[in-house]
């Protein structure tokens, strides 16, 4: 499974309608994906899922994966249940194969539909190793009776991988998704890991801060550690949302950062996002719309390679 720092030749995003759970704020959450549309598009193809029938509009998790495999690219169709049937997912599942047949995306379908996994749950560095959390990839609904073991199995033969990091701490309040790795720890060149700072609500990151500190890569060393500051407190109503800066996307030449309308810590998580992606020009994208549906910016996106 590649990188996502590696060379894209699109990114998929599936639109907002009025159908789905942003009818109440589609005009402002329309600009925020207008907005992410421009960004990549400058850089790379942008495929817009609008036409094909959707419930929800997070393209990481029903998005095909993308691996290698001796030069070829294939498209692994997983199943997405809603997050472990939390909400209806049923049209979603049809998405990846509208995309292949109708030609917008290349290379060779395999369908895995009888397993349960989300693009936001995992993290390859390019290199054999996936990471992902016990929370998420164990949580009822997905894929049980399996145990870890055989889900690790399964991981390591779809992805091509010579071992699976399991992250046994970490959660954000707000979290539908049962902890994707995605708002809490990414991969970056050179053996660096950005990593989603805690607070006095979250004593669970600081273990997995703990946790990532005994690391070691296949060749045995630390890796390097860069912590991302945590959101200050964002609301709807009395529900806390699962703000993180560690939900961006790397594109060509650029990385996306989601921002809170939060001056200091806005500038803070992209100069420390900087120091991982030296090379790319940092491009703020507002997400405060999207955080109110408990997302945001990478679980928008689907990268093709």
């Amino acid at each position: 499974m590649p990188a996502e720092w590696e060379r894209q030749s699109g990114v998929q995003l599936t639109w907002p309608h009025a159908a789905t759970d942003w009818a109440p704020m589609l005009e402002d959450i329309t600009a925020v994906y207008q907005e992410m549309a421009r960004e990549i598009s400058k850089r790379e193809s942008l495929i817009v899922v609008d036409d094909i029938p959707h419930d929800d509009t997070w393209a990481r998790d029903h998005g095909f994966i993308t691996v290698e495999e001796n030069g070829q690219l294939i498209l692994l169709d997983f199943c997405f249940n809603g997050w472990g049937e939390k909400f209806p997912a049923r049209q979603d599942n049809r998405i990846n194969r509208q995309l292949y047949e109708r030609g917008l995306v290349k290379g060779t379908y395999e369908s895995h539909l009888d397993f349960v996994l989300e693009g936001g749950s995992i993290e390859s560095d390019g290199r054999g190793t996936v990471f992902t959390t016990t929370c998420c990839l164990m949580a009822p609904h997905r894929n049980q009776p399996l145990t870890q073991q055989q889900i690790e199995e399964r991981l390591k033969a779809y992805l091509g991988a010579e071992r699976i990091v399991w992250l046994n701490h970490g959660s954000l309040i707000g979290d539908d998704t049962d902890g994707h790795i995605d708002t809490l720890v990414r991969i970056c060149p050179d053996d660096t890991i950005l990593y989603t700072g805690g607070d006095a609500d979250h004593p669970d990151l600081d273990l997995m801060q703990q946790e990532l500190q005994q690391l070691r890569t296949l060749d045995g060393r630390p890796y390097r550690l860069l912590g991302l500051p945590l959101p200050r407190p964002i609301y709807d109503g009395d529900d806390r949302l699962p703000a993180t800066y560690a939900n961006y996307l790397v594109v060509n030449g650029a990385v996306l950062v989601p921002t809170y309308a939060q001056p200091d810590l806005d500038r803070l998580a992209m100069d420390t996002i900087a120091l991982a992606y030296p090379d790319r020009e940092i491009v703020p994208i507002d997400c405060r719309p999207v955080i109110r549906q408990h997302g945001s910016l990478h679980c928008c996106t689907m990268q093709y390679y």
